[in-house]
């Protein structure tokens, strides 16, 4: 029997999956594990990661090891935006090895995009669609057509740091969030092959778009909130949610029924790159997915063991 662990080091959480794998290319998820370390965290514009999150994600990466150990497996650990921009990235990953003995690949924006594309047709077989992945200090779009990877970027904004730079933690100023609209509509603007997914759906990954699922499923009294793989949701009722949380205070926020409260100073900076880019493309839905990142690597690494 082998295993598999994979450890992802996000801008806000962290996650760490123990995956059996068969021999017939198959595997089962056995371990899965998240902290809210948020290394992004009061990164400014000097891109410095602080001392509190850094040690808050190597207490959390400690943590994963005492739960993925007695299996020995291959460890693969990956991070992405925060950790890629930071000025201090190479400090703290020698940190990180001094500590964990962990070794980190750092994915390039296209890399993560990549995966995320492998990631959804592995599980979703999406013939056309733009993939949107909101992370803390990132997100990646991917145009499918065809089921073809035709197009793909990274852009430096995520739920963290459009908060910290627009002020969308707290009780918010509508007007910061028109600015932080414009800010990211620009964005989108100078990527021309966008507009040729006029009318397509948008397939959601990342911890801002899956807080909008179980708002959604909670709202419709669903009894499984969690179970959003596959999940669909309207123009409408996305902007519908949007356009209630957007006036709420951040106390209010907090008591949302499935909202993570740990969510509520980011959740509205989290899903500005959903709505605008829902009304840039008039994407008439969107589809969630829970396989990406990780299960790209999964994927790729049993495409080589069978190679």
């Amino acid at each position: 029997m082998s295993y598999l662990a994979i450890v992802d080091l996000g801008s806000n959480s962290a996650r760490m999956v123990v995956e059996e794998l068969h021999k017939d290319g198959t595997y089962t998820e056995i371990v899965r594990e998240k902290q809210d370390t948020r290394i992004a965290q009061n990164m400014g514009a000097e891109l410095i990661l602080q001392e509190e999150p850094m040690a808050r994600t190597i207490g959390a990466l400690r943590y994963f090891q005492t739960r993925y150990a007695r299996f020995e497996p291959e460890v693969r650990a990956i991070t992405t935006a925060a950790v890629r921009t930071a000025q201090n990235q190479s400090e703290f990953l020698k940190r990180v090895k001094a500590a964990t003995g962990i070794t980190f690949q750092v994915l390039t924006g296209d890399q993560e995009a990549y995966y995320d594309y492998l990631g959804v047709q592995a599980t979703l077989k999406v013939d056309a669609g733009v993939i949107l992945d909101t992370g803390g200090a990132s997100v990646e779009l991917i145009a499918i057509n065809h089921a073809k990877n035709m197009a793909a970027v990274s852009l430096p904004f995520g739920a963290v740091n459009l908060s910290e730079q627009f002020m969308l933690a707290n009780d918010v100023i509508q007007s910061n969030i028109e600015v932080a609209s414009e800010y990211i509509v620009q964005s989108y603007q100078n990527l021309p092959w966008l507009s040729s997914q006029k009318g397509q759906p948008v397939i959601l990954l990342g911890g801002a778009n899956r807080s909008l699922a179980r708002m959604a499923r909670t709202r419709s009294g669903e009894a499984e909130i969690n179970q959003i793989h596959g999940y669909e949701m309207s123009y409408e009722l996305v902007m519908s949610i949007f356009d209630e949380i957007r006036y709420m205070t951040r106390a209010d926020r907090e008591q949302v029924a499935g909202l993570e409260t740990t969510r509520a100073d980011i959740i509205i900076s989290g899903l500005l790159p959903l709505v605008n880019l829902m009304r840039l493309i008039e994407a008439p839905k969107v589809i969630f997915s829970e396989s990406g990142v990780r299960e790209g690597l999964i994927a790729e690494t049993l495409s080589q063991r069978h190679d």
